[in-house]
């Protein structure tokens, strides 16, 4: 029988639709509302996917999903480091406006994707890394997730699953909120285990069925570098560390395809909506022997706000609703997901204030203009890191940059100019700072901001 919430729910979903012509006819019957899977992966570089044109990688199943879906040229991130990714991700909102810019956790009075989607009738999972608070407040069952397997903080060693980055070593793997001990066991294979296993346990035709929203965070190609010894056989000619860095990129699209390989045997692949996109660019850190990602053209790396810190390889996948084979060069953002499949899903948002937009007109038709501005800031205090781009101009206060020699670098990666402004459009690669001579664009973005921030 259903509770008078879900009847809320649902009718505020049809009417959702109803108004929405671009809208799924199908997600009108709550049983065909479209499942979603996000698969977010981690320090990946701007170009590191077959399909962008790299030529020593092969990602062959991120690859079928833009053959079958729609490959996202001009995506970025909301931020360049982990944890505040995830908030612009799951919140829809600047991570600054969402109070966290780094590394840390997520506020409690936030509200989440996963609880906009449990309030809207679906169920809701978390598979993998959260990086976002330990507590039971902010863990993923305190922020909309009916079930969770992963670990809470930044990355683990994928068999022996401690977290190591400082002492004393700590176990880190959790099973909706119990600690389990899987030694040996590789993690790549216990998340694909328990995706499929979220997966059945709400699909069929049964009472308990319900549409699903899993969000499945790989810790991949995140350092430590723990790709299959296959994969590492394959790149032996590659020198280090491409090639460790690209057999756990591999590693990675392999486990990627025992999902959807498994979407398509239970029948579920024509329903569901499934995203590829990593939260950030590859790390140049000493885990990751400093370096393995490619950017491409593109300047930076993670922690920085250059384009290869932020610009992300990504894919889109909804059988019947997206054209096959297809590219979008537009704009877009991490945020713009959390709108964008809750007007597909006839999910209601919430009435906090969005940074992103549903892309819904873009990614159907090719027909909407892109989005024309967005905020990016890394770290707080008083002299934080930030951008802002309008159009094809991109202001960046205190740059950092790792991937420079350090003799044109100050402490950090941070350079020695506070501005710097590019044109996007003759200069993707930000070699060229323009902001000495336009001082005019200069202050109009810096103004900008200024506006963009007033009410965080």
């Amino acid at each position: 029988m259903l509770t008078i919430a879900l009847i809320v729910a649902i009718a505020s979903a049809t009417a959702a639709q109803d108004a929405d012509p671009t809208a799924s006819a199908a997600s009108r019957d709550t049983s065909q509302r479209p499942n979603v899977l996000i698969i977010y992966g981690d320090d990946q570089g701007s170009i590191d996917m077959g399909c962008f044109g790299v030529e020593d990688l092969e990602t062959p199943n991120m690859d079928r999903l833009a053959a079958q879906g729609l490959q996202l040229t001009q995506m970025y991130s909301a931020a360049p480091v982990c944890s505040a990714s995830r908030v612009g991700l799951l919140t829809g909102r600047y991570p600054a406006r969402a109070g966290q810019p780094g590394n840390g956790d997520l506020r409690t009075e936030e509200i989440t994707i996963a609880e906009s989607f449990r309030r809207s009738g679906y169920a809701t999972g978390h598979v993998g890394k959260w990086h976002l608070g330990r507590t039971d407040t902010i863990n993923p069952a305190g922020q909309g997730f009916d079930r969770w397997f992963g670990h809470l903080e930044g990355c683990i060693d994928n068999f022996s699953h401690f977290f190591y980055w400082s002492g004393p070593n700590r176990h880190d793997l959790w099973d909706n909120g119990t600690e389990v001990h899987r030694p040996g066991e590789y993690f790549p294979q216990l998340m694909v285990d328990r995706c499929k296993q979220f997966i059945d346990r709400q699909s069929g035709e049964g009472p308990n069925s319900k549409p699903w929203l899993l969000y499945w965070a790989f810790n991949a190609p995140h350092y430590p570098y723990q790709g299959t010894p296959e994969w590492l056989e394959h790149y032996r000619e590659l020198p280090t560390p491409r090639r460790e860095y690209c057999a756990f990129v591999s590693t990675m699209d392999q486990y990627i395809g025992m999902v959807l390989d498994y979407l398509e045997d239970q029948g579920l692949a024509d329903n569901t909506i499934v995203i590829y996109q990593p939260d950030h660019g590859h790390s140049t850190e000493t885990r990751a022997f400093g370096g393995g990602g490619n950017a491409g053209p593109y300047r930076g790396a993670k922690f920085s706000l250059f384009e290869g810190g932020i610009r992300v390889p990504s894919v889109v996948r909804y059988p019947g609703r997206l054209p096959a084979g297809e590219t979008r060069d537009q704009f877009m953002t991490s945020c713009d997901w959390f709108p964008t499949v809750a007007q597909w899903c006839g999910v209601q948002l919430p009435e906090t204030k969005l940074d992103g937009v549903s892309m819904v007109d873009v990614l159907v038709n090719n027909t909407a203009a892109p989005r024309e501005q967005f905020y990016w800031q890394m770290g707080g205090g008083r002299s934080p890191q930030w951008a802002v781009r309008r159009g094809r101009w991109k202001l960046i206060g205190n740059p950092r940059d790792t991937t420079l020699p350090q003799t044109q670098q100050i402490r950090g990666g941070q350079l020695k100019e506070k501005l710097f402004l590019a044109d996007l459009s003759r200069d993707p690669g930000e070699q060229q700072n323009l902001a000495g001579e336009r001082s005019d664009l200069v202050i109009e973005l810096m103004k900008l901001r200024e506006q963009m921030i007033s009410d965080f």
